[in-house]
């Protein structure tokens, strides 16, 4: 199955809420008008793309039917794609330029890449399958268990490195996260490894010990990996709608997020989310999850979810 038969099939559910509602709106009227775009709006307001996304998606569509004078309903659904895959597309070119792999910037060897993201929103398992994607791209990945509060957190995750095929670092439940990170770097650098996956705690409760453990983590990449690639992605749970927005805004507080993960998309009408999402935050939207496979992580592309959705 290709990228957007995958992509396609994993927002089934979402698609059928959305293209419901616009169907029902488009059939009603003979003529695009001031009245079909405001229902419009309620439309991609209902589909959990939030207030002002969606008014912001209308303001467009909006100035796009005066400068092309649309008439014909029809007409609107292409209109809708294009404007939906322009605000989700990540950074300008030049600066995507400096990023390689999947839109990672990971050029250095080795490169490291934190994932965080509050426990249930299916981080383990992302991380596991974009070990994954990785290893099947080439790359030599070593997975840091940093998640040590968390009972059977490693063992978890040790389960997905085997699956993945690569190798994980993990110490006794209660150890220091940050000296996780410290063996898994050095590991990294004795076996020849190019990408370094560090699970964190899922903590958000309590942003003081959240803030002082990654930054414990970041002193230690610091000193050891001075110059490496570093990303930092956070892990949203598509399913829980405006709540996963709620969890982006509190961790782009704390956190200097630099993309983001949509896990259980497939499971979802929920996924205009990621518009608002991406509105709100200025954050790209690297991967989205459309099924329970190890193979079921997907780089994220714009213009083939905006078509999916339609």
């Amino acid at each position: 199955m290709g990228f957007f038969d995958k992509i396609k099939s994993g927002l089934t559910k979402t698609r059928n809420k959305i293209s419901d509602m616009i169907n029902s709106v488009v059939s009603s009227f003979r003529e695009v008008d001031e009245e079909m775009l405001e229902e419009l709006e309620e439309a991609l307001i209902l589909s959990d793309m939030g207030a002002d996304a969606a008014h912001e998606v209308i303001e467009q569509l909006r100035r796009e039917v005066a400068a092309q004078r649309l008439k014909d309903p029809e007409q609107v659904r292409e209109q809708l794609a294009s404007i939906l895959a322009g605000m989700l597309r990540g950074e300008p070119e030049e600066d995507a330029a400096f990023r390689s792999t999947m839109g990672l910037r990971i050029n250095t060897c080795p490169s490291i890449i934190l994932v965080v993201g509050v426990n249930g929103v299916g981080k383990t398992t992302s991380i596991g399958k974009l070990a994954n994607l990785l290893a099947k791209e080439g790359k030599r990945v070593i997975l840091a268990a940093g998640d040590t509060f968390r009972a059977a957190a490693a063992e978890q995750l040790g389960i997905w490195a085997e699956r993945a095929g690569v190798e994980i670092v993990r110490h006794e439940e209660g150890s220091d996260p940050a000296s996780v990170v410290y063996d898994a770097i050095q590991a990294a650098k004795s076996r020849g490894c190019n990408v370094i996956i560090c699970d964190t705690a899922g903590r958000l409760h309590n942003k003081s010990n959240l803030m002082r453990e990654l930054e414990k983590i970041s002193r230690v990449i610091d000193r050891e990996l001075p110059g490496a690639d570093r990303e930092t992605l956070l892990v949203l749970d598509a399913t829980t709608g405006q709540n996963a927005l709620m969890q982006a805004k509190s961790f782009k507080e704390s956190v200097s997020v630099t993309g983001l993960v949509l896990a259980k998309l497939d499971g979802t009408a929920k996924g205009g989310i990621v518009i608002a999402i991406k509105r709100e935050l200025d954050v790209p939207v690297r991967f989205v999850c459309v099924g329970e496979g190890i193979d079921d992580l997907l780089p994220f592309d714009a213009d083939d979810f905006a078509k999916a959705l339609f």
